[in-house]
């Protein structure tokens, strides 16, 4: 587990003007909390705190926070965004400690591609991308691999097939599913348009006057 040292600057002022002018100045609003701690607001540097999400641990990496001259082991948590930019707005940072277990959400990486979906067109439906897991904060994993390479029509992998990995327990429902494969989607006939319809009336219509047409000239030469 990465742990990346993360300098801070209180804030003084509340409020959406002063957050605003914080984030035009590229720094992001923040509050720090957790046992034996009062809440306090602070923010970040922007670029250093992206540096530090974009390392293997991403959100759940450790950080060293430097706060009123101290050093706190925190996580980040309430990561809040912006609805079009989808660049962080706020978030919480919650101190930890080494030795008691914290939850954190750690992504599945599923390996390899059903020979079903490859041959015959099967889909591999992703119901979760990611697992909630409880352990020590040094213990999270980065990613959880699964393997799907065996899966056939109609399987499935719950939470119960995810791997042991010692120091790590999974929160979720023993029995959830994570991923199944389903048949081959049936391409929905087409139908004809309307003037396809329309024209071959047409012309069905001029065949019958046509032969109308015959059966006339025929009863005058019989006449």
């Amino acid at each position: 587990m990465d742990q990346v040292t993360l300098a801070t600057q209180n804030r003084e002022l509340a409020g959406t003007r002063p957050a605003r002018r914080m984030r035009r100045a590229g720094r992001i609003p923040a509050v720090v909390y957790g046992r034996g701690l009062d809440p306090a607001p602070v923010s970040v540097d922007k670029l250093a705190l992206y540096s530090a999400l974009r390392s293997e641990s991403g959100f759940n990496t450790l950080f060293n926070l430097e706060v009123d001259g101290g050093t706190v082991l925190a996580v980040a948590r309430e990561v809040q965004r912006h609805p079009v930019r989808n660049e962080i707005t706020h978030l919480d940072f919650i101190k930890v400690s080494l030795d008691v277990e914290i939850e954190a959400e750690v992504h599945l990486e599923f390996l390899g591609s059903p020979l079903v979906v490859v041959q015959e067109g099967a889909v591999l439906d992703t119901i979760e991308t990611s697992v909630m897991v409880r352990a020590l904060p040094t213990n999270i994993p980065t990613s959880i691999a699964l393997d799907v390479s065996d899966l056939v029509i109609g399987d499935t992998l719950e939470v119960s097939d995810l791997p042991e990995i010692e120091g790590v327990t999974y929160t979720a429902d023993p029995e959830h599913t994570l991923v199944t494969v389903l048949p081959p989607r049936l391409e929905e006939p087409t139908e004809p348009e309307e003037g396809e319809e329309e024209e071959g009336d047409g012309e069905e219509g001029e065949e019958g006057d046509r032969g109308a047409a015959a059966g006339e000239d025929g009863d005058e030469d019989q006449r």
